[in-house]
């Protein structure tokens, strides 16, 4: 790994911590919650990818100061919780979004590196980027934002791909990881700026017709209708967000 990018990797766990800091924040959770949070949410990815592909020891046992980074994220959020709510409204998912077009790259590489099929360094890659937020959000109750509608994980794919592509023909390394970071960053930065989100499926209950709710109130003696039975419907991204604010 050169010195950019692991100076880089770093900037990328302290965004991922902070994130997992205001989590615990909004939860209402203690010094060492917020410190769970941050470590999961900072180190978790890597550590599961590190797992998986059988590196040993994972990369924060070699290098402790990933620890310390996450350690001192959380000291100096507590020193400055009352500004910690500001930073999540503009700042922290555009942060987060630069995050995870690095911990992407960053996951890929170290799995190209080890001679793995693409399709195995593009989920290295994804599970880089996204495994320490699943986990964040099952610690704090949430169904995770990867299982929902943002265009989160798939744009982790669409950069894996394109590293994974570029490598393949045989493109300089620059070129590859640069390709790779934009597209990932622009898929989730158009994502906020634009509110995009994928198509979601849901049980949808057909409420019986008007005729039918009139004989019922005239006393009718004829038997009632069969009640139709719910239906998957593909619900659009737009309605879906209404729904979502809306409840």
């Amino acid at each position: 790994m050169t010195a950019w990018i692991y100076w880089l990797d770093m900037a990328g766990v302290i965004v991922f911590a902070l994130s997992g800091v205001v989590l615990a924040c909004r939860s209402r959770m203690d010094p060492f919650g917020m410190l769970v949070l941050a470590a999961v949410t900072g180190i978790g990815g890597g550590t599961l990818r590190d797992l998986v592909l059988g590196v040993r020891p994972v990369f924060w046992v070699s290098d402790p100061s990933y620890l310390w980074v996450i350690l001192s994220t959380v000291g100096l959020s507590m020193l400055g919780f009352h500004y910690i709510h500001r930073l999540s409204r503009v700042f922290l998912p555009v942060a987060d979004a630069f995050g995870l077009a690095l911990f992407t790259v960053i996951g890929t590489l170290k799995a190209l590196t080890l001679d793995v099929p693409g399709v195995v360094a593009v989920l290295m890659g994804l599970l880089t980027g996204v495994a320490g937020g699943m986990v964040r959000d099952v610690l704090a109750r949430r169904v995770p934002m990867v299982l929902r509608q943002e265009v989160y994980a798939s744009a982790s794919i669409a950069g894996g791909v394109v590293l994974v592509g570029l490598d393949a023909l045989g493109a300089a390394s620059g070129v590859s990881v640069t390709a790779s970071l934009a597209t990932t960053l622009g898929l989730r930065l158009s994502a906020i700026h634009w509110g995009l989100a994928l198509p979601v499926f849901a049980w949808v209950t057909v409420a019986p017709p008007p005729a039918a709710a009139t004989r019922e109130a005239q006393g009718s003696t004829e038997p009632p209708p069969r009640r139709p039975k719910a239906r998957v419907k593909l619900i659009p991204p737009e309605r879906s967000r209404r729904r979502g604010r809306s409840s």
